[in-house]
């Protein structure tokens, strides 16, 4: 599914109209009816609710569900941002509907305005119709008091579009914003669900195609949001008479005396997800770590100079034949001695990587990546360091933070968090689905970091293996949320839950 922008939308609505000749009122009561339907999922006994509309289209949205709602029986109260005479046409139009049906509106300069603010947290269900898309300026006036009273009232709150007050390209806060539990957004999903704040300020939310044509909908956007289909269709496949050569040999250059967990979860991840062959180098304490935990995994041991690697080690790496992709980085630490042990590999290095943590920190230390095929894997702490950005200017807008790093270092960059995001140059970026907040524990950058060594090294391009390990790593995640608990499943489990991970995702794909 594209994702796309609020001036991609502008354009798709238009040319619905131009185009197929559905009108945009046509659209606005589809969109309200469509809000309405969730709002009897959420209050299926019927109830109190408060309806805020604002002078655009989103406030004709917002007056379709309250004219739905107040025919299905709910006790409606409809507060309007705004003076009778500054509403859009459509706008208006559908408040003469509504009022037809006996909507009461009640006007920022009527004098219950202030009294129906006060009253807020005695209502079942707040309905947010505010802002929609456009929204980009500082929220102000009676826009702004009515966002802060409804986030006031700890009232329940369904937005329509976008949470008002969200920046709906960015995900940006614009001074105030609704806090929702659900959204309904139309057509296709927009940046702000999976960036900044707007993650957040959305809860729950679903997209409504509320009729446009569906070839308006397939258009290409410059972000498209990774599903299990697509996923599953692009694992790679084990042939019947497949032998451990065939499955692909992944290298893992991990680890120090303080890190030594890095390079064993990596490793398990590696071969959990399917590797033929493992081999871990790294110092001699790593390695027994790895030999006390990860049998199967082979070992080549590195030269040691406090605690971490010598950079002697860089030959024994290149020396290594039997390598169809590696993972450099996870807990190798930092100082001159890693910098010029990956400095003296990467310049010889023609296989494609994984760039990760520590080997990230070379990289904005003036390290030259190798001159291959590579995934980098910051999170937003390392893109601080690689781009010499704040976190908060890149968090601000993911999207297109990650396509700049892609275009700066010229291949496959994955930031990570909450929605990864991958990017590569010339190609819409792709946005992870799936994951949960239980991830946010130390070592599970390991974990993927070994997922896309295997996936790289069963031949799978780093942009679409970014995408796919991204994916599969969350699906393992949810999975562990699932059986063991929200919060509290470790990296470990993450790894280990791959293999069924896998299986769920190949199921789904078959069965289509």
């Amino acid at each position: 599914m594209w994702i796309a922008t609020s001036e991609h939308t502008r354009a798709i609505d238009r040319r619905t109209t131009e185009e197929f000749g559905i009108p945009a009122s046509v659209l606005m009561e589809r969109a309200g009816l469509a809000v309405f339907d969730v709002l009897k999922e959420m209050l299926p006994e019927g109830g109190r609710i408060t309806v805020f509309s604002g002078k655009g289209n989103n406030g004709g949205d917002a007056f379709v569900t309250a004219r739905a709602a107040l025919d299905a029986g709910f006790k409606v109260d409809s507060l309007v941002a705004a003076d009778e005479a500054d509403l859009s046409r459509d706008c208006a139009l559908q408040l003469r509907i509504a009022q037809a049906h006996g909507l009461v509106p009640i006007f920022r300069s009527d004098a219950r305005w202030d009294r129906k603010i006060e009253q807020l947290g005695g209502q079942d269900l707040i309905i947010d119709g505010l802002l929609g898309i456009g929204g980009k300026s500082a929220v102000r006036g009676s826009v702004k008091e009515a966002i802060e009273a409804i986030n006031r009232s700890g009232v329940p709150v369904l937005a329509i579009d976008v949470p008002s007050g969200i920046d709906a390209d960015t995900g940006e806060e614009l001074g105030e914003s609704v806090w929702a539990l659900r959204t309904v957004t139309f057509g296709l999903p927009k940046p702000y669900l999976f960036e900044g704040i707007g993650l957040e300020h959305a809860g729950y939310w679903t997209v409504h195609e509320i009729g446009i044509p569906a070839v308006l909908l397939a258009g290409a956007t410059n972000a498209i949001l990774v599903d299990k289909d697509w996923v599953g269709c692009m694992m790679p496949e084990r042939m019947r008479s497949a032998h451990k050569g065939d499955a692909g040999a992944v290298l893992i250059v991990a680890g120090s005396d303080a890190y030594r967990g890095a390079a064993v979860l990596s490793a398990i991840a590696a071969i959990r997800s399917g590797a033929g062959t493992v081999t871990v180098a790294a110092i001699p304490s790593v390695c027994a770590a790895v030999a006390a935990q990860v049998p199967e995994a082979i070992l080549l041991v590195l030269p040691e100079r406090d605690g971490h690697v010598d950079p002697a080690g860089a030959e024994l790496v290149l020396g290594v034949n039997k390598v169809h992709a590696a993972v450099f980085g996870p807990g190798l630490g930092q100082g001159d001695d890693v910098q010029e042990f990956l400095a003296r590999i990467w310049a010889n290095w023609h296989r494609p990587c994984v760039v990760d943590a520590d080997a990230l920190n070379a990289v904005s230390s003036g390290v030259r990546l190798p001159d291959t095929e590579w995934i980098l894997t910051p999170h937003p702490g390392e893109m601080s360091r690689l781009l010499q950005l704040s976190i908060a200017e890149i968090q601000s807008d993911r999207f297109q933070t990650v396509q700049h790093a892609a275009e700066r270092f010229g291949g496959t960059v994955l930031l990570k968090g909450a929605y990864s995001v991958a990017a590569h140059p010339g190609q819409p970026i792709r946005v992870n689905s799936n994951g949960n907040p239980g991830l946010a524990t130390g070592g599970t950058g390991d974990v993927l970091s070994g997922v896309l060594g295997t996936l790289l090294a069963q031949d799978l391009p780093p942009f679409c293996a970014a995408a796919v390990g991204a994916y599969w790593h969350g699906a393992a995640g949810d999975r562990c949320a699932e059986e063991i608990g929200p919060i509290g499943f470790s990296a470990g489990d993450v790894a280990r839950t791959l293999p069924q991970a896998r299986a769920k995702i190949i199921k789904c794909c078959h069965a289509h």
